[in-house]
């Protein structure tokens, strides 16, 4: 089973100031805001949802390629994902724009200023799913508005079930749209704030938006995660990471997790744990795609971690 993810490719880049915001923010100054910060610390990082989940499920051994648009400076990202063995052939350039990029910086009390630039990503709707490239499993995972609306109908419409999963583009759609989105989708996965928004602009509850699809997936960072399918929740707890070191990117392994489940046709409690143990490790490393690990080591570490193999 080949899956197909269609989703945001970004570059992140991250920087590091060695003061505190608040220090150079005055509250009673902010209508006339201009301040500049030294930040002696910069990393650029290769990210976005699909390059990420499309990674991770590289290292777990499963079969996907992302799918989106990229811009006049992929070269980087493109001799990235081919030193990784990781299928662009669905990925479009748009020569007048960049690839999508978030500019983060980060104070030594770990508040963070953001922007983002979303570049060729408002263009992913150029992309059209395939209907015979041997695509069995679907992804839409956030990318441009308009993209993931057709890419979601282009998947229900060829029969290919997808995994939906909204995360920072869930306040782009209004409950209708969620609606419509939720009823094509085969699984569902947001996290714990994700599920709130989901159920107060569709106006229900988790159990009657389960029952709607085989698998509704709720992510609770430290908490583990919960996972309702046929009426029945079954909790999955965290596993602990080596060392914390960075959480961004964990949702992302997570869902690489659960498509490789899905190929695998694993039960759900299974699906789960490998879900959380590829997130706990991706904690334990700067950046999104930075951890490494084979598919033998990964299972080595399953089972001394769970006590059991699939």
């Amino acid at each position: 089973m080949s899956a197909l993810i269609c989703g945001s490719m970004a570059y992140d880049t991250i920087m590091v100031y060695g003061g505190r915001f608040s220090d150079a923010i005055l509250p009673d100054r902010v209508r006339i805001l201009n301040v500049a910060f030294n930040v002696p610390k910069l990393r650029r990082e290769f990210g976005g949802c699909a390059g990420n989940i499309a990674y991770n499920l590289k290292l777990l051994g499963g079969a996907g390629a992302p799918m989106g648009t990229v811009g006049l400076d992929f070269a980087p990202y493109s001799d990235w994902l081919d030193r990784h063995g990781i299928e662009r052939g669905y990925l479009q350039q748009v020569d007048d724009a960049y690839t999508a990029q978030a500019f983060i910086t980060t104070d030594l009390d770990n508040n963070q200023i953001t922007s983002f630039h979303p570049g060729a990503m408002e263009h992913s709707q150029r992309c059209v799913v395939p209907r015979e490239a041997g695509v069995t499993l679907g992804v839409i995972a956030p990318d441009g508005k308009q993209g993931m609306v057709d890419h979601a109908a282009q998947f229900h419409a060829a029969g290919i079930p997808f995994l939906f999963d909204p995360g920072q583009a869930m306040p782009l759609f209004d409950g209708a749209e969620l609606e419509r989105l939720v009823g094509m989708a085969r699984w569902v996965a947001v996290n714990d704030y994700e599920s709130q928004l989901l159920q107060e602009r569709t106006g229900r509850s988790l159990a009657a938006l389960g029952s709607r699809v085989a698998a509704l997936i709720v992510t609770q960072g430290a908490h583990g995660s919960r996972i309702l399918a046929d009426g029945v929740w079954t909790e999955v707890p965290a596993v602990p990471a080596a060392q914390v070191v960075d959480p961004t990117g964990c949702g992302d392994a997570y869902r690489a997790g659960l498509v490789l489940g899905l190929q695998r046709r694993y039960d759900w409690r299974t699906t789960g744990n490998v879900a959380a143990l590829i997130g706990s490790i991706k904690v334990a490393s700067h950046g999104t795609q930075n951890h490494a690990i084979t598919p033998a080591e990964f299972w080595e570490r399953f089972e001394r971690t769970f006590g059991y193999r699939p």
